[in-house]
């Protein structure tokens, strides 16, 4: 029998993270998180304060680009453009699955 060991972590989503703590969160250096910042990939809550803060769920943001970053070798641009084609694609299942709910069901 196999156990796998999963991490939990919870988040005060009223509470924004600083840069360093998104960066121990995910995996990604800081100097990594600015480039993703600057892409347009992760967005602080406010963009014009220095320091950035960031909500909870850039870290799940966070940790696809650091997995992806590792398995595939991707830079900043491509992580930005994976980043967004992965939100994409999770913005279309979901209106599919509400179209779906919408239709009769067949007995």
């Amino acid at each position: 029998m196999k156990v796998e060991l999963t991490e939990v972590l919870w988040l005060d989503e009223q509470e924004p993270l600083s840069l360093a703590e998104l960066a121990g969160l995910s995996g990604l250096s800081e100097a990594e998180l600015r480039e993703l910042v600057d892409c347009g990939a992760i967005v602080p809550v406010d963009p014009d304060a220095e320091p950035p803060g960031f909500r909870a769920n850039c870290v799940v943001t966070a940790r696809v680009a650091c997995r992806l970053r590792a398995d595939f070798e991707l830079d900043a641009q491509g992580l930005a453009l994976a980043l967004t084609l992965l939100d994409r694609i999770h913005d279309l299942e979901a209106r599919l699955r509400d179209l779906s709910a919408q239709l009769p069901r067949r007995p």
